[in-house]
């Protein structure tokens, strides 16, 4: 044979003679690059990685194109992260008058090609190397065909490696044949005459085989399930000292493969001779392959093996063991294995449990198996534990036995299996009221998954799930947003409640899910089911939330199509949204077409508009609404009154504001807190203090509190009048009430002094305003009210000299430089 010859001729390199220099297109191994060339490589990398879309006629790329050579084509792919960019560029490159890859470029473009998995790309790129006839090192066309081979494109591997020693592009060495067999060995349909073949090759150009070329070749022997071969090889490569970890495991694998499993522990224990250790992953390999040989005796003994060397094995190895153990039916093992699988701290999963109970059907191999898992199942193992149990009843012909079992279930008696349930909590019932309790209870327990587990169980056994059942499971769906899952459950069932339709059309409201929103309606026309109106609400308000009250009123059109009448509720909502966000002229417009279409604004809908057109300073059509609202029969609520009241008080009419309370009180309504100080804002402002304060002392009289606003408006409003004691009165029954003014307040009581000449007062409420921190900053719109009386109080010798100790204690956070005269 072709190996035997070849091995003949074998005689040991030295150190220097088997390594060889790898091909590489990392950029720290080019040449360095000149500072310019540098620069054009960082330009070109930021034109293909930035400017999108591509163009040839980019004045940067047409200013760059001459500077073009190898190492800098090299340099931009290497810095290129997405391989269509690298790719574009490549193109782009290679069509440059002047320029011509070399073979670098090629291997860099490839070895980006290769990673991405683009074989098209890389095919037609292995036809431009030839077709270019670009000479290459033997190491350069070694690493193109490595990036082949990892691509699995052997094929074109071969086409490569002939065609450029047959146009003498290269002359090959012992590092490309190697790479050659390496990317042979790794296609699943390598041939063996092909892989001889080379070995002649190499044979009559005078190559010495190194541990590399023996390495590729016997993994195409493994492949090609040639074992004396394979063997031979293998022989070969211990007789020359080069067996390692990589070299058996492909043998030891393979024995697996071919079912030698006797071979293959044994290969196993000359490697543990030699101390040569295989790894973890490989371990498990094998295990998988006795096991499925039905040789678990040879993987209890593997693992023992594991387990000697330090190895923790996990829930998957522990999984295929057991598993393989059940098979053979040798319990007591297995529940061996499980026990110390639970000491190793690893945790059984439901693979695990399954595996235990399914493969044994006797009642009292069942009842030794639960009393060691017991407290490690759930409720879908106790089904399962059920399911195993009937089901081995039957299979044995002991109806008798699987009628007591029911019974035992349903409480009428019990075996011992149930009993061992009932005496760690674990029994249920098999009635679909039971299930459908247990599955709500995992959905109130937040246990969404596990419901939905249950009721595939429940289907796969052939019951039918109940509506509550169903309605459980997308309840707690939709409570998690999960719409998706909710809507596939929906398609599930047969006949869907309205209640089933509507929670989900909740979530898809509050998810702002228009369009599955719109085909829920659908289906809602079909069952003959109403949407509910807090659920169409919540999503216009979402939707204006998000600043897209347009959409809003477009989906309201879209219920209206699907033949439902919205509630004014949700038009209300859309009206509000729109005037936020368009406008109140948008608002009002909505507002005039929904009364046009029919509906019947009520006092909601009317206010939103009122407050709208009152903050804009248009209270007089917000009068005309007001009694347009009256003459519909529809009476004004309090919020309704104070928009009016506050509109008119804005706007100085202050006697339409009084007229308004005339009203409320004669429609036998209250007036709150926003009332009260709207008005006595207003009064104030018209320099009526005195109603003002009698609307306080009627606001007090009411049990109505005053809040930190409205002991604003009232002390402002006094300062505003002049009545600067008065005001202090006020003021110190807020401090009194623990309410914290804003310095507008002490700048405005301050300023109400100072203009009546009482300096020592207006400087103690400017003390008070530092002591506590109250002094305006820098953007604040007092700030230069506040550094004026600064400066004041500087120039009067009856408070410069207090004003000096503030600053001092550094209480004062400015200093204002002025000279007192």
């Amino acid at each position: 044979m072709a190996f035997s010859r070849t091995a003949l001729l074998y005689h040991r390199f030295s150190r220097q003679h088997q390594l060889h220099r790898p091909f590489t297109t990392k950029p720290d191994n080019n040449t360095f690059l000149h500072p310019n060339q540098s620069e054009v490589a960082q330009n070109l990398i930021t034109i293909f990685t930035t400017r999108q879309p591509f163009s040839p006629s980019d004045p940067d790329l047409l200013r760059l194109a001459p500077e073009l050579n190898t190492k800098i084509v090299e340099t931009v792919l290497n810095g290129i992260t997405r391989w269509a960019s690298a790719h574009l560029f490549f193109d782009w490159a290679s069509q440059q008058q002047g320029y011509r890859n070399d073979m670098y470029a090629y291997n860099a473009m490839a070895s980006i090609l290769s990673r991405a998995r683009q074989n098209a790309s890389l095919k037609a790129l292995v036809r431009d190397v030839i077709n270019s006839r670009c000479h290459m090192s033997p190491g350069g066309l070694g690493f193109l065909i490595r990036c082949l081979g990892n691509a699995g494109l052997v094929e074109e591997a071969i086409f490569v490696f002939d065609r450029a020693r047959e146009m003498g592009l290269c002359v090959p060495n012992v590092y490309t044949y190697n790479c050659l067999l390496e990317a042979v060995s790794k296609s699943s349909l390598s041939s063996v005459e092909l892989v001889e073949e080379k070995l002649e090759e190499m044979r009559r150009c005078g190559f010495d085989f190194d541990k590399y070329t023996l390495t590729p070749v016997l993994k195409v022997y493994c492949n090609a399930g040639e074992f004396e071969r394979a063997l031979s090889v293998f022989n070969e490569i211990i007789s020359r000292g080069w067996l390692d970890e990589h070299i058996s495991t492909v043998l030891v694998v393979s024995f697996c493969k071919w079912g030698k499993v006797d071979k293959a522990f044994e290969l196993v224990e000359m490697l543990e001779e030699r101390e040569i250790r295989l790894n973890y992953k490989t371990c498990c390999v094998l295990i998988h392959g006795f096991v499925k040989e039905s040789r678990v005796d040879k993987g209890v003994e593997l693992f023992e093996k594991m387990r000697g060397m330090g190895m923790e094995a996990d829930i998957a190895l522990y999984d295929v063991l057991i598993g393989g153990l059940c098979r053979v039916k040798d319990l007591e093992t297995a529940l061996s294995l499980y026990l110390e699988m639970k000491k190793s701290g690893v945790r059984p999963d439901r693979g695990v449990l399954g595996k235990l109970i399914r493969s044994f059907s006797e009642e009292s191999e069942l009842y030794r198996i639960m009393k060691v898992i017991i407290g490690d199942i759930d409720t879908k193992s106790v089904m399962l534990l059920y399911r195993t149990l009937l089901e081995g009843f039957i299979r044995n012909g002991l109806v008798n036995d699987a009628y007591s079992f029911v019974q035992s279930l349903m409480g009428n008696h019990e075996s011992e299996i149930v009993q061992l349930l009932k005496d760690h909590n674990k029994a249920i019932l098999l009635d679909s009221d039971t299930l459908s309790s247990v599955i709500d209870c995992l959905v109130k327990a937040n246990k969404i998954d596990m419901a939905m587990s249950l009721l595939h169980v429940i289907v796969q056994n052939g019951l039918t799930p109940s509506l509550m059942m169903y309605n459980n499971i997308i309840e707690g769906l939709c409570k998690e947003g999960r719409s998706e899952e909710s809507l596939k459950l929906l398609g599930e069932m047969k006949e869907p409640s309205q209640f089933t339709l509507n929670c989900i059309y909740g979530c898809l409201a509050e998810r702002c899910d228009v369009e599955e929103a719109v085909e829920l309606l659908k289906k809602m026309r079909f069952y003959g089911f109403e949407p509910w109106i807090k659920h169409s609400t919540l999503l216009v308000k979402k939707l204006c939330e998000n600043g897209r009250a347009v959409d809003a009123c477009k989906y309201l059109d879209d219920v209206a199509g699907e033949g439902f009448f919205n509630h004014m509720v949700a038009y209300t909502a859309a009206v509000d949204g729109l005037v936020k966000n368009e406008g109140v002229d948008r608002g009002l417009e909505l507002f005039r077409d929904i009364c046009a279409s029919g509906h019947s604004p009520d006092v909601i809908a009317y206010n939103v508009i009122i407050k709208a057109l009152c903050k804009g300073s248009r209270t007089s059509e917000a009068d005309d609404l007001f009694n347009e609202m009256v003459s519909k029969g529809l009476k004004p609520s309090v919020a309704t009154y104070n928009s009016m009241i506050d509109g008119w008080c804005k706007e100085g009419e202050i006697d339409r504001a009084m007229s308004c309370i005339a009203r409320l009180y004669e429609d036998e309504k209250d007036p709150d807190v926003i009332t009260y100080t709207s008005l006595i804002h207003g009064l104030c402002v018209s320099g009526r203090p005195s109603e003002a304060i009698s609307r306080w002392n009627e606001m007090k009289s009411r049990d109505c509190c005053p809040n930190v606003i409205t002991f604003m408006a009232l002390v402002q409003g006094l300062c505003k009048c002049s009545w600067s004691n008065e005001a202090l009165v006020y003021f110190r029954e807020m401090e009194e009430k623990e309410m914290e003014p804003d310095s507008a307040v002490y700048l405005s009581l301050m300023s109400s002094f100072l203009s009546i000449g009482n300096i020592s007062a207006g400087f103690e409420i400017f003390r008070e305003m530092v002591c506590k921190g109250r002094f305006p900053i820098l953007v604040d719109r007092n700030y230069l009210l506040a550094v004026g009386a600064t400066n004041k109080f500087v120039e009067d010798y009856r408070t410069s000299c207090y004003l000096t100790g503030l600053i001092k204690d550094g209480r004062l956070p400015i200093v204002a430089a002025v000279s007192r005269q």
